[in-house]
């Protein structure tokens, strides 16, 4: 298991210590409007959180939006509320923009998301997607000049496949840049198999902490979609949780409810806490549109569950539907 030190975990082999959960930038501007994103921030900082995770292109998919929206609102918090020591990471490639992995992109985006946040530095900062129109040899030291220029403290990478982060860390070598520190995969209990099969073994070669995305499976490990009729849910998200409300996946918001009524946890805690639990995972993200959503996710990165619940967990999720 992942050590924790005084509540903390270090992020890969960086110097940034964090709370062991990532609040998810995704929802402000979208979901949330200025109002519910400050008021959930300060729930999180609050109670405990230091870790905060968004994008250049959160939320450009919304009408109205251009990209950059969660990004403004959390340089607007940050101003208002001067946190000390929170760690916020971003993302370059996807903003309508600043799209792809160009040398030239790369830094006009870093530019852009540092007026936005209002920050001297990205304390991390993303290759979101990889981009293979552009050569590796063009990208890495783009992130490099970044780190030796001081606009970024450390790099990382999110949605590459270990071939490719391999790849990338070859170039560190070969170049004397700046390594990556991180990798941001889509990771949870009925998403495990491309993640523990091929990127938490190169995580675990190069020291590279994990943060992974869609922790709660869109809302589907929070327990909320207990039917196997969830399609008939009309939110957004329920069409992301839908398709693993089959009776496998019910199985493992069974177990999950069982663990965590042990500890006075809910489901989405006892979900978090597992991914936790997994090699190399420095901190899932989580995202919540209201306050009364923020408990669960800060319950999640304290809970600790025992080897024999982490089995179970195991267990039951081994054969999930949503393998792949």
């Amino acid at each position: 298991m992942h050590e924790v030190v005084s509540g903390m975990t270090r992020i890969g082999n960086s110097d940034l210590d964090v709370f062991p959960l990532s609040l998810g930038g995704n929802v402000f501007g979208w979901t949330a409007d200025r109002d519910a994103s400050f008021a959930v921030l300060d729930a999180f900082i609050d109670g405990g959180g230091d870790f905060i995770d968004t994008a250049d292109s959160y939320s450009a998919w919304v009408p109205g939006n251009h990209g950059g929206e969660s990004e403004r609102i959390i340089g607007e918090w940050l101003a208002s509320r001067k946190p000390r020591n929170v760690v916020v990471a971003t993302k370059v490639s996807q903003h309508p923009e600043f799209t792809g992995l160009s040398g030239s992109n790369v830094r006009r985006a870093a530019e852009a998301s540092l007026t936005r946040l209002g920050v001297d530095a990205i304390d991390l900062y993303y290759a979101h997607f990889d981009d293979e129109t552009v050569p590796l040899e063009e990208t890495v030291p783009a992130f490099g000049q970044l780190v030796d220029d001081g606009l970024v403290r450390h790099i990382a990478v999110s949605n590459y496949s270990a071939e490719r982060i391999r790849e990338w860390e070859d170039i560190t070598t070969r170049l004397g840049v700046a390594r990556p520190v991180a990798v941001q995969p889509h990771y949870n209990l009925v998403h495990r198999n491309v993640v523990e099969e091929t990127i938490i073994p190169v995580a675990e070669e190069f020291g590279l902490g994990l943060v992974p995305y869609y922790s709660l499976a869109s809302g589907f490990l929070t327990g909320k979609y207990r039917s196997t009729d969830a399609e008939g849910l009309a939110s957004p998200r329920a069409a992301g949780a839908a398709k693993y409300a089959t009776e496998a996946g019910l199985r493992i918001i069974d177990a999950l409810e069982e663990i965590g009524a042990a500890h006075g946890a809910s489901i989405a805690s006892t979900s978090l806490a597992w991914l936790r639990a997994q090699p190399t995972v420095v901190a899932p993200i989580a995202s919540a549109r209201t306050v009364e959503q923020v408990p669960d996710l800060l319950a999640g990165a304290r809970l600790e569950l025992t080897a024999e619940e982490v089995e179970t967990l195991n267990r039951v999720s081994e054969w999930s539907p949503a393998r792949s």
